[in-house]
């Protein structure tokens, strides 16, 4: 191996429903390559339907990394998971085989091609519980208020990314300027769909989930995370999430009997219909801010299909 060059990374990316998942597996059995996930949802173990993790015959194909590796219970953090990331490349390293990574959080994306040296702030519980109570649009204001740069590239709706953020500024003292070692050599892909027949297909495999996804989240709730954890994870689980939380509630309102400190209050009602129509068009939302932003990146080769973007890759890997 030239130690003079950068070791080479392919990195498959793009919005939700537009075939990461495939089009890296395929491109993994053709290259002799393994894969490393790259999804802030996909590495959390039991969020698999919800999340769209491929299935385990499918992993069982080409050997995954960072899958399924976290307890939901825990918030997993970007820094924990550009460590885990060097680990697993020195693995694949070993066995001489190409590495791929795939999923579509850009946060991801940016920090490893960028190299970002994160700060080891360790997490404040007590701060964490005062952020708890506040908005996440009240979160975001204050976050554009003491690190106006964090703020142009977080996911504004995600509240525990939010907290994070302000927590390490809070630590700091002050806003920190972004360490970055670059490392590798990059190759990013994103598969280049229509818009309306991404809408579609998003739709058609949302539907498909369902039933699944509600039975995720009951699971979820039986395994002890309460349903502020599980809406958390937002998109499908935040809106289903709140559907079965006020159908169990009403019944155990109808079941018991409380006193008036007892008596469970929600902000919100939905019926099973509206949250179906609400999980289905947060999907549709998120694809599209994905590939807003994703459209702003200049490095990134859109492709149209499997074959073309073979051959980007061959060529990128015999420079």
């Amino acid at each position: 191996m030239n130690t003079n060059k950068k070791q080479k990374i392919i990195f498959i990316t793009g919005p939700t429903g537009s075939g990461k998942s495939e089009l890296s597996l395929w491109l993994a059995k053709k290259l002799n390559a393994e894969i490393i996930n790259a999804d802030s949802r996909q590495v959390y173990k039991k969020l698999d339907v919800g999340s769209g993790k491929i299935s385990k015959l499918e992993q069982k194909q080409i050997n995954h990394h960072l899958l399924s590796i976290a307890s939901p219970k825990i918030n997993f953090s970007l820094g924990r998971w550009l460590k885990l990331v060097a680990v697993s490349i020195k693995e694949i390293l070993k066995k001489e085989k190409i590495i791929i990574f795939c999923g579509g959080t850009n946060l991801y994306l940016k920090a490893f091609k960028e190299g970002w040296i994160l700060p080891e702030i360790k997490p404040d519980y007590k701060f964490r519980k005062k952020l708890e109570k506040r908005t996440v649009e009240k979160l975001f204001e204050i976050l554009i208020k003491v690190d106006p740069e964090r703020a142009k590239t977080i996911e504004s709706k995600n509240k525990r990314r939010l907290i994070r953020a302000i927590e390490i500024t809070k630590a700091i003292g002050k806003v920190p300027k972004l360490k970055k070692e670059p490392l590798y050599e990059f190759l990013i892909i994103a598969i280049d769909v229509n818009w309306k027949v991404l809408e579609l297909k998003i739709e058609k495999r949302f539907l498909e989930r369902l039933t699944g996804i509600i039975k995720e989240i009951k699971k979820l709730r039986k395994s002890g995370l309460s349903f502020k954890r599980i809406m958390s994870f937002g998109l499908s689980y935040y809106w289903l999430g709140a559907y079965i939380e006020e159908k169990n509630e009403t019944h155990r309102f109808h079941s018991k009997r409380f006193s008036s400190q007892q008596v469970y209050k929600k902000s919100f009602s939905i019926s099973l219909n509206e949250a179906k129509e609400k999980a289905c068009k947060s999907e549709i939302n998120f694809a599209k801010r994905q590939t807003r932003e994703l459209k702003k990146l200049p490095y990134i080769e859109w492709v149209k299909s499997k074959n073309q973007a073979l051959d980007i890759c061959k060529k990128f890997l015999q420079k």
